[in-house]
């Protein structure tokens, strides 16, 4: 009788098998190594302002690598007191009233762009594309002189106006991505129930887009809450800056208290981190899905 055949291709898979297994390791080891560096890379400042937050000026220069040896929470008090809390305030109204102009135009423009078919449709889309090229600086003049002429200079709208306009393209293009992956069967069961076109924009469209609409929320509020050049050219009245304008005036030319600054730089800068934490999972969600389809 002939031997039995050995079979080896299975040593052989085992073999390749492992390569494979060990190569994913490395692959998933040098990814999450690398996003572990990008945090510290992000969190170290922020956590070098805050812990710096509670010390005096001679501390900070002396000592900028330690603990406090001594705790300072007056620093946000005499900050708060100073002037912050009015400079919040006016982030407070600015941010809040950009973000629902921002957003709910956006959402309409999106609606139309995404259900509807027009003449210029693409002729629309490009001007929207067009808009995120052109940078804030570029149209600084003319704005400045619109903004004059319609008597808007030292009002909120000097800064809601413009900061509305520039987001809404990227925000009209972000939800029109998240619209297009809504099923048409929804759209047509509302229009047979008797629904308007509005109707269907409120009732399934909105409801259903709440992450897309979260995330657009959360990045225009960034930026309008975090934008210093707006600020400090079409606002010239001290009581209605906002915080990184209103931050300016803690700088003395001749002694700055740096303990003071960083508590307000602190507090500026908590309530995006806070807004962001809480809404972590609806920008994820949105992010995702707003990027699907073009």
């Amino acid at each position: 009788m002939l031997p039995e055949r050995t079979d080896l291709s299975h040593p052989r898979q085992t073999v390749r098998t492992a390569g494979k297994r060990r190569k994913w390791y490395i692959g998933e080891t040098s990814v999450w190594l690398f996003l572990f560096i990008y945090f510290i890379a992000v969190a170290y400042p922020l956590l070098w302002m805050a812990v710096s937050a509670f010390k005096s000026s001679d501390e900070i220069f002396e000592h900028s690598w330690s603990l406090p040896s001594v705790w300072h929470p007056e620093n946000f008090v005499s900050a708060w007191n100073q002037g912050i809390s009015a400079y919040f305030m006016n982030s407070v109204i600015v941010t809040v009233l950009t973000c629902l102009i921002t957003v709910f135009v956006s959402a309409l423009a999106a609606y139309g762009l995404a259900r509807f078919h027009f003449k210029g449709k693409g002729f629309v889309l490009i001007i929207c594309l067009g808009g995120l090229m052109l940078t804030p600086q570029v149209s600084l003049v003319p704005l400045y002189s619109i903004i004059q002429s319609l008597g808007l200079y030292n009002t909120y709208w000097a800064l809601i106006l413009p900061y509305a306009a520039y987001r809404i393209p990227f925000t009209v293009i972000l939800i029109r991505s998240y619209f297009l992956s809504i099923s048409k069967e929804l759209e047509e069961a509302a229009y047979l129930d008797g629904c308007t076109s509005l109707g269907v924009f409120f009732r399934i469209f909105l409801p259903m887009s709440v992450p897309i609409l979260v995330t657009s929320g959360i990045l225009t509020a960034y930026h309008t809450w975090n934008e210093f050049m707006f600020a400090i050219i079409f606002i010239d009245d001290e009581n209605l800056r906002t915080i990184p304008a209103g931050l300016m005036q803690f700088r003395d030319a001749l002694q700055t208290d740096w303990g003071v600054l960083l508590a307000g730089l602190t507090i500026s800068a908590a309530p995006i981190i806070v807004l962001f934490l809480l809404m972590q999972r609806y920008f994820i969600r949105g992010i995702a899905a707003g990027s699907v389809k073009g």
